[in-house]
């Protein structure tokens, strides 16, 4: 979601002369776009404050933003803390940063005339509106979107799980309508992108209205993507997330298995494998529904690739509790994961529950369940040797001569080739597959796709 909201922050920016930098040692203005789902990306954002304000004392004529969900929910902090800041921008807000970047603008102005006696100012929006953000985004693309694009149809949550500040940094949920979507999505392609991922923080929770007043659902706009798109030299490969459990309905299940370019993979967050954590979380399901939501998909899709997220440490998880999520990765067989310890943050039901966990604890069930999940990414990459499969090339490697590309069950494939061929779809034969990364044939024998 930053990355798009990123993305558009420079569309809206671009009409003013702005344009992306290479180099933030060059840049006019820098805008922290951030995340505040944990305490660690929190604690960044006052760290890389702390770089750009020495640039400042240097004497650089230099604007600073602080944007997305940390401004959204620390933004008086982050004023009172960091003075040298510019504008804080909550996520609902950034298409006012024309109008924001001008207020900026007469406050500087106010205060180099007032030399010392300035008061501390900044430009502080963190207002939900009642109109939607996408409403006034502009429609050129001022940054090419590259091989890989996303785009948002949804955000926001309403469904309160007790460790997420979600709804309370993004609001309620809230779903573009098609046209809209569609067209930016036409525009994507235009402009290369051979990849859309369609973002949203329950994008399968997505429910746009049309203009007629029908309601979509998500298996419904990946359909209408495919009908449109599907079938060109130019046509995308479609991926989305990050989807919950609650919202993985029959159509859904069943585009996995009707719509060709929606790749076989799915991130489907389960957090825990204990029943009664998943209640103390308020996550609506138990671990049986997350199990047969699985086991239809790969009915339906025997290939797909599976991915979650897992919290280990939640206020009041047992031993027991936590065996209960070994076994269900166990079961599973993921394909690749994300897993944190539980951190607490302000304001969510859960920082004030009994019974926190030590923190020695949650370091050996991480290290325990990391294990695991390296296992099994391991397992799963290594099987892909001796198969053959369409890759899009869509970054340069680390070494001279290598590129990398993606594929389609979202694992990393090491491809050598000229840079020249980012962008292209390829199929490839694998020799070898890794922990984190998948090995080619040379680049001589591939054929583009």
């Amino acid at each position: 979601m930053n990355v798009y909201d990123s993305a558009r922050m420079a569309d809206v920016l671009a009409p003013l002369g702005y344009a992306k930098t290479d180099s933030p040692e060059d840049a006019d203005m820098v805008i922290l776009n951030t995340c505040h789902i944990r305490e660690k990306a929190a604690e960044k954002v006052f760290s890389e404050l702390g770089h750009w304000r020495k640039r400042k004392e240097a004497g650089a004529d230099l604007t600073i933003a602080v944007a997305g969900c940390v401004a959204q929910a620390e933004g008086a902090e982050i004023l009172n803390r960091a003075p040298f800041v510019d504008m804080v921008v909550g996520p609902q807000a950034y298409h006012r940063l024309p109008e924001l970047l001008a207020q900026a603008e007469r406050q500087r102005a106010r205060k180099q005339s007032a030399g010392a006696k300035a008061p501390k100012l900044g430009v502080l929006d963190t207002e939900f509106p009642p109109e939607s953000k996408f409403d006034h985004l502009p429609e050129a693309l001022a940054t090419p979107p590259g091989p890989v694009a996303f785009l948002a149809i949804q955000e926001g949550c309403d469904k309160f799980c007790t460790f997420c500040v979600v709804p309370y940094t993004r609001g309620a949920e809230y779903s573009r309508g098609p046209e809209a979507i569609l067209a930016e999505a036409e525009r994507l392609v235009l402009a290369g992108a051979r990849e859309i991922v369609l973002l949203g923080q329950n994008v399968n929770a997505y429910h746009g209205e049309d203009a007629a007043g029908r309601v979509w659902s998500l298996a419904g706009l990946l359909t209408e993507l495919e009908r449109r798109l599907g079938g060109r030299a130019d046509s995308p490969r479609w991926r989305y997330t990050t989807s919950h459990p609650r919202e993985m309905d029959d159509a859904l299940i069943a585009a996995h298995r009707d719509l060709p370019n929606l790749m076989p993979f799915l991130h489907l967050p389960v957090q825990s494998g204990s029943d009664a954590i998943l209640k103390a979380m308020n996550r609506g399901h138990d671990g049986a529904l997350y199990r047969d939501i699985l086991a239809r998909l790969r009915a339906a899709r025997p290939d797909i690739a599976l991915s979650s997220d897992f919290i280990v440490g939640f206020p009041g998880e047992s031993d027991k509790d936590f065996e209960a999520t070994l076994q269900l990765v166990r079961e599973t067989g993921f394909a690749q994961a994300y897993s944190f310890k539980y951190s607490a943050r302000p304001g969510t039901p859960a920082a004030a529950l009994p019974n926190q966990v030590p923190e020695a604890v949650k370091d050996e069930r991480l290290a325990v369940l990391q294990a695991l999940l390296r296992e099994q990414q391991l397992a799963y990459n290594a099987a892909m040797a001796g198969r053959r499969m369409q890759v899009l090339l869509d970054r340069v490697g680390k070494r001279p001569g290598q590129l990398l590309g993606r594929s389609p069950y979202m694992q990393s494939v090491v491809v050598e080739a000229p840079e020249a061929r980012i962008g292209d779809l390829l199929d490839v034969a694998i020799v070898a597959g890794y922990l984190n990364s998948l090995s080619t044939l040379a680049a001589p024998g591939l054929e583009a796709a």
